[in-house]
C-alpha cells in the first residue's frame, strides 16, 4: 500500500483543523474518540450518582455476580463484538450495493417483527400471503406511509378500469376479466360501479396484477407502464375523483389518536377533516358502538371509508383499542358491502406481543417465566390482561402495523417500524409493480419502499442488536415487560388507594377499580376494596404479597387485584383534586387543574432553573379536551367530585418502563414525596385586590380580573362612596391626566363573595399606574363604601361560553346619562379587559324600552341619550361589524394609557364605532353562560331577543384600559413561551462559547 502522506502538512492550517473532525482513514484519532466516548460514560455515571445518592443500589454485587446475570452480559458482549467486526467489515452507506450489510439487516429485522405478531413469512407457504416490513425513523412516519398505502390502495381499482376504457392499455382485457365483490358476488370488472370499485377487499385488489398475468399474461413491467399513466401515483387523487365523481372519503380513529394522524391526513391529501375521531369509552378505548355507528352512516350516505386503525397502546393513557371487536366489524360490514383497510398503530404497544407464546390460542392462560425470589430484590413478573393478550394476538390479522422500537423496545431515538401483513402492500407507494414469484428473498434497494430514502444504518442495527440480544419472546422481551408490568400495577395500587378520609386532597386513576365497573356499585364497596389494596398491596413488599397469596383462594389472590388495577399497558393516567378544610373537595375543575398544573411544575424539569437532583419522582401531564375525550373526560370529572361543565381536565401520568422501583419497596418512598407536593394546594383565602377607578359623576370600581386565581376570577363592578377630601384629590388628578389609570388597591384582605353580600367599607389606597406599570401613590389610605353592585359575574369555567361573540364586541354600558363608562364582557378564557370611561355616545335611533327598568321611564329616548334608570344594573353595548372570535386570543398588551398604543390596534383614543345598546335582561348577578343570548351579536340561535335600546356610535376618549397579559397570566408558571426559550438558549449559548 502506498503511503500518501507521510509528512505533517504544518503550513496548512485549515486541514489540521478539518482533520480534528473524523475517526480517520486509519482510525488515527482513535485515542480521542475513545476519550469522548468514556467521557460521556463518566458524565453519565456522576450524573446518576448524584441523583438522591443516599438511595441504595438496585443492581447488587450479588445479582452481578448469579450465573443468569454473567450468561447475559457475555451473550450481549460477544453479540457487540462480532455486530461491530461485521459493520466494520461491510458498512458503506447509500445503497445496497456499497452497504449490504444494513440493508439485510433492514430486511432481517422486518422479518423480526413480522414473526412477532403472527404474520408469516415463509414465501413458499401459500396459505396466507408473505409479510413484509422496514425500519423508519419514528412512528409518525409509519402511520404517514400506512395512510398513504391505504389512499392508494383504495384508488387502485379506479386506475385499472380507467385503463380498460376504450382504446386504455387493459381494453383488451375488459370483457373477460371478473372480480369478487365485498360482499362475495362475482362481476366482469368493467361492469363495477363506483361503489364497489371502492369497496373491493384488501387481498382482492393486491391480487389484481397476479390475476392480470394468470389470465391475459400482463408482465408486471406492462402493467409498470399502465400504472404510472392512470395511478393515483402520477395523475393525482384529484384527477381520478373527478372522473369517476368520487366523494370525500373518511378514515376512522379514535378520539385518542396520536398528533400524527391529522398530520398524515394533511400530508397525503385526506385532509385532516376526514380523519374522523371516533368516540371513547370510560377506559379511553374506542367505544365499538360509536364505531359501528360511523360505519353505518358511511354505509347509509354511500362515503366510502380508507381505513380504520386500532391503537394499540396509546401514548397518553396505555389504552388498547378492541381490535377483536374492529375486525368482526369489518367483516360485518363487508358482508353489506363496505371494505376498508384496518391499520394497528401499535407504536407503543407492538413489543408487548412478546409476552404472549408463539402457540397461544385466544382463552389460553399465560404464565410468564418467573422464578420466585425473596427479599427486597424479589420483582415477580405480571401477564396481560385477558382482553390485552386477546387483542395482541390479533394483530395477526392487522393489514399493517405501526411500532416504535424507541418505545418499549428500548432502542435509542430515532427508530420505528411499518409490517405488512401482505408485503404487496408496499408496492402501493412505489412505481413498480410486485414481480409474480414465491419461493425466494430478494435483496432489492430498500429505499424504494415509503417516504424515506438514505437512513441511518444506526437505527437498523440498534433494533436488530436488541431484538436479537434480548429475544422478541416471553423468555426476552416478554420477561421484562413481565417485570415492568408488575411495577406499573404496583403504582397504580398507589394513585388507586393512597388517598384517605383525613387527607386534604384526592388521587383518582383513570381506569376505574373492579368494584367501580359493577352494575351495583356503591361507595361503601369502592371504599372497602380501596382498603384491601392498602392492607394487601401498599404496605407489603413483593416477597410477602406472593408468599401472602399462596393461602389464599384463586378469585381472592392480591397479585389478581393487583392486576386489574391501572392500564393496558405501562402507562398510569390519574389526576388529583383537593379540599376544604371542612373535608368537601373542590367543585371547580380550574382549580383542580391548577392543583395538578403545581404538582407536575413541581415533578418535572420545566426550565434551566430546575435542579433533577431535587426531584424525587418524575411526572409529565396530558390535557383530556372535552371535544375530543367527551364522556371519558365528564365520567373522570365526576370521580374526582368536580363539575363535569366544558372546561377541559388536566392530568398526569407516569410512564413505566423500569423493573426496579418495586425493588426494596421503593415505591413507597416515592409516594410519601408526592403526598408532600400534594399538600402545597391554592390557597382560597382573603387576599388584596386590585381594582381600576373610573367616573367623576360617580365613582366606579372595576375588578382587575385573573383566570389563573379563584380569588380573582370575577368580573365585577361597584359604585362606591369615597370622603369629600378624598373624592377631591382623585378628581383633580383625574381631571390633570385624563389618559391616566388609576387604581385602587385594598388594603384590607378581602372576599369578593362577602364584599358584595355585605358592601361593608374597607380601607383602601388609590395610586396612578405609570409607564412600565409603575405605581405613584396619590393617596396611601382611605375608607371605600360600596353603594350598589352593577354587576358581579363568576368566570368559573363553569360558568364560561364555549365560543366568542362572533360578528361584535359585548361591553357593559353604566354609569350617568352624562358620562358613561364601558367594561369587555369577559365571555371565556384566555381574553382581554377593555375597559374605557366618559365615552361619547349618540344615539340616533329612538326604540321603545322595557318597562322592567322603571315604572316611571318614558317610552322613548327622544333626546338620544340612555336614562339613569336604564344604567342602574348596566346596560349592554355592541361594538357592531368586529368581530371579536377573529380577534381572540389577543396578542399580549398591557398599557399605561399614555397615548403610546399601537396605531392599527381597535381600541383606541378617538376611534368610532357603530353600536347597538341593549337592555340587560339577566340578574346582576346572574351566572353564565348564555349572558348574551337574545342579542344580534351572540353565537346561540332561538330563544327570545333583547330588547334594544338604542343604536348608534360611540367614541373612544382618552380614559381606557386595555390587558391581555395579567388577566391570562399564571402567577405560579415559571417561564412562559419565549421566555423558556430565551433560558433554554443561554445554556446553548453558553456551550457555543467554549467550542469558539
Amino acid at each position: 500500500m502506498a503511503v500518501y502522506n507521510n509528512i505533517d502538512p504544518l503550513e496548512d492550517e485549515s486541514h489540521q483543523i478539518i482533520s480534528s473532525y473524523f475517526l480517520g482513514p486509519k482510525a488515527e484519532n482513535y485515542k480521542i474518540f475513545k476519550k469522548c466516548l468514556v467521557e460521556i460514560l463518566e458524565s453519565q455515571r456522576d450524573a446518576r450518582l448524584d441523583y438522591f445518592p443516599k438511595d441504595g443500589k438496585f443492581i447488587t454485587e450479588g445479582t452481578q455476580a448469579s450465573a443468569a446475570y454473567r450468561q447475559s452480559v457475555r451473550k450481549m458482549i460477544n453479540a457487540t463484538r462480532q455486530a461491530s467486526h461485521l459493520l466494520g467489515k461491510h458498512s458503506i452507506p447509500f445503497c445496497i450495493e456499497a452497504s449490504p450489510f444494513t440493508t439485510v439487516a433492514e430486511i432481517e429485522v422486518g422479518e423480526q417483527f413480522c414473526n412477532l405478531f403472527g404474520y408469516n413469512v415463509d414465501p413458499n407457504d401459500e396459505s396466507q400471503p408473505t409479510a413484509w416490513g422496514h425500519i423508519v425513523c419514528d412512528g409518525t412516519v409509519a402511520n404517514l406511509e400506512s395512510m398513504w398505502v391505504a389512499r392508494n390502495l383504495k384508488f387502485y381499482p379506479l386506475s385499472i378500469r380507467s385503463a380498460m376504457d376504450e382504446d386504455g392499455p387493459l381494453a383488451f382485457a375488459a370483457n373477460n376479466f371478473d372480480i369478487e365483490i365485498c360482499t362475495g358476488t362475482k362481476k366482469l370488472f368493467k361492469d363495477l360501479d363506483k361503489w364497489e370499485l371502492l369497496n373491493l377487499r384488501p387481498s382482492t385488489i393486491l391480487d389484481i396484477p397476479e390475476r392480470l398475468y394468470a389470465q391475459f399474461s400482463i408482465s408486471p413491467g406492462f402493467l409498470d407502464s399502465v400504472i404510472n399513466k392512470y395511478g393515483i401515483q402520477s395523475t393525482s387523487k384529484g384527477v381520478l375523483e373527478k372522473e369517476f365523481d368520487v366523494p370525500d372519503m373518511n378514515y376512522y380513529i379514535a378520539n385518542t389518536r396520536h398528533y400524527s394522524w391529522p398530520k398524515a391526513g394533511a400530508v397525503t391529501g385526506i385532509g385532516s377533516d376526514h380523519i374522523i375521531g371516533v368516540k371513547v369509552d370510560h377506559g379511553a378505548r374506542v367505544d365499538v358502538d360509536a364505531l359501528r355507528a360511523n360505519l353505518q352512516e358511511s354505509l347509509n350516505q354511500k362515503t366510502p371509508v380508507y381505513a380504520v386503525t386500532a391503537i394499540i397502546g396509546s401514548t397518553e393513557e396505555g389504552a388498547v383499542d378492541p381490535l377483536r371487536d374492529i375486525l368482526e366489524l369489518r367483516r360485518e360490514y363487508q358482508a353489506k358491502g363496505l371494505s376498508f383497510v384496518i391499520h394497528a398503530d401499535a407504536a407503543w404497544g407492538s413489543y408487548f406481543r412478546s409476552m404472549i407464546p408463539q402457540d397461544y390460542k385466544p382463552g389460553d392462560e399465560i404464565k410468564l417465566p418467573s422464578e420466585r425470589g425473596t427479599g427486597d430484590g424479589f420483582v415477580p413478573d405480571s401477564p396481560l390482561r385477558i382482553n390485552t393478550q386477546e387483542d395482541l394476538f390479533m394483530l395477526r390479522e392487522a393489514d399493517s402495523i405501526t411500532i416504535d422500537p424507541h418505545k418499549a423496545g428500548y432502542v435509542p431515538y430515532p427508530a420505528g417500524g411499518l409490517c405488512y401483513r401482505d408485503g404487496r402492500m408496499r408496492y402501493q407507494v412505489t412505481w413498480t409493480s410486485p414481480y409474480i414469484s414465491r419461493g425466494e428473498k430478494t435483496a432489492t434497494s430498500i429505499g424504494i419502499f415509503g417516504i424515506e430514502g438514505s437512513k441511518p444504518g444506526a437505527s437498523v442495527m440498534s433494533t436488530w442488536f436488541s431484538n436479537a440480544c434480548i429475544g422478541l419472546g416471553p423468555d426476552g422481551y416478554g420477561r421484562l415487560l413481565g417485570e415492568v408490568t408488575f411495577t406499573c400495577s404496583r403504582i397504580s395500587a398507589e394513585w388507586a388507594a393512597m388517598s384517605e378520609k383525613e387527607d386534604d386532597f384526592i388521587v383518582v386513576p383513570l381506569n376505574e377499580l373492579p368494584s367501580e365497573l359493577k352494575d351495583d356499585t356503591v361507595p361503601e364497596k369502592v371504599e372497602e376494596e380501596r382498603q384491601k389494596i392498602r392492607d394487601r398491596v401498599l404496605k407489603k413488599t413483593n416477597e410477602q404479597i406472593v408468599s401472602e397469596d399462596e393461602s389464599r383462594p384463586e378469585g381472592d389472590k392480591a397479585l389478581a387485584l393487583l392486576r386489574a388495577l391501572g392500564s393496558d399497558l405501562n402507562i398510569n393516567a390519574f389526576s388529583t383534586n383537593w379540599k376544604y378544610a371542612n373535608g368537601e373537595p373542590n367543585t371547580e375543575v380550574e382549580e383542580a387543574n391548577y392543583f395538578n398544573t403545581r404538582v407536575i411544575q413541581r415533578l418535572s424539569v420545566d426550565s434551566p432553573e430546575d435542579d433533577p437532583t431535587q426531584i424525587p419522582l418524575y411526572l409529565t401531564s396530558t390535557t383530556f379536551q372535552i371535544p375530543e375525550y367527551g364522556e371519558c373526560a365528564q365520567h373522570f370529572k365526576k370521580r374526582l367530585g368536580l363539575f363535569q361543565d366544558q372546561v377541559d381536565l388536566v392530568v398526569m401520568r407516569n410512564v413505566v418502563m423500569s423493573p426496579w422501583p418495586t425493588d426494596g419497596n421503593f415505591i413507597a418512598q416515592l409516594v410519601d414525596e408526592f403526598r408532600k407536593v400534594c399538600r402545597q394546594r391554592n390557597d382560597t383565602s382573603p387576599t388584596e385586590h386590585q381594582f381600576l377607578l373610573q367616573g367623576t359623576d360617580k365613582v366606579y370600581l372595576i375588578h382587575i380580573p385573573m383566570f389563573h386565581l379563584e380569588k380573582h376570577r370575577h368580573q365585577l363592578i361597584i359604585e362606591v362612596e369615597l370622603a369629600d377630601d378624598v373624592r377631591k384629590i382623585y378628581v383633580d388628578a383625574k381631571k390633570q391626566q385624563p389618559a391616566a389609570v388609576f387604581e385602587l388597591n385594598t388594603i384590607d384582605k378581602l372576599d369578593l363573595a362577602s364584599l358584595v353580600a355585605e358592601k361593608k367599607p374597607f380601607e383602601a389606597s388609590i395610586s396612578k399606574r405609570g409607564e412600565g406599570n409603575s405605581n405613584t401613590t396619590i393617596i396611601p389610605n382611605l375608607t371605600v363604601c360600596p353603594v350598589n353592585i352593577i354587576k358581579d359575574k363568576s368566570l368559573k369555567g363553569r360558568f364560561r361560553d364555549t365560543a366568542y361573540p362572533t360578528n361584535a364586541v359585548p361591553f357593559y354600558l353604566y354609569g350617568t346619562p352624562h358620562s358613561l363608562n364601558i367594561d369587555h364582557i369577559l365571555t371565556r378564557s384566555p381574553n382581554i379587559q377593555l375597559s374605557a370611561e366618559d365615552i361619547e355616545l349618540s344615539l340616533t335611533t329612538s326604540l321603545s324600552v322595557s318597562a322592567s327598568f322603571t315604572s316611571g321611564l318614558s317610552a322613548s329616548l327622544t333626546s338620544g341619550h340612555l336614562p339613569t334608570a336604564a344604567l342602574a344594573n348596566g346596560a349592554i353595548l355592541t361594538i357592531d361589524g368586529i368581530s371579536e372570535a377573529a380577534m381572540q386570543p389577543f396578542q399580549p398588551i398591557m398599557e399605561p394609557l399614555n397615548g403610546t398604543t399601537d396605531s392599527t390596534f381597535f381600541f383606541r383614543p378617538g376611534q368610532q364605532f357603530n353600536v347597538t345598546v341593549y337592555e340587560d335582561s339577566k340578574k346582576w348577578n346572574e351566572p353564565g353562560p348564555g349572558l348574551l343570548e337574545g342579542l344580534a351579536s351572540s353565537s346561540s340561535q332561538g330563544g327570545p331577543k333583547a330588547k334594544v335600546l338604542g343604536k348608534g356610535t360611540m367614541k373612544l376618549r382618552e380614559g381606557r384600559y386595555v390587558d391581555s397579559v395579567a388577566i391570562n397570566k399564571d402567577p405560579f408558571e415559571q417561564l412562559e413561551g419565549d421566555e423558556k426559550y430565551k433560558a433554554w438558549k443561554k445554556v446553548f449559548d453558553s456551550i457555543g462559547k467554549e467550542l469558539a
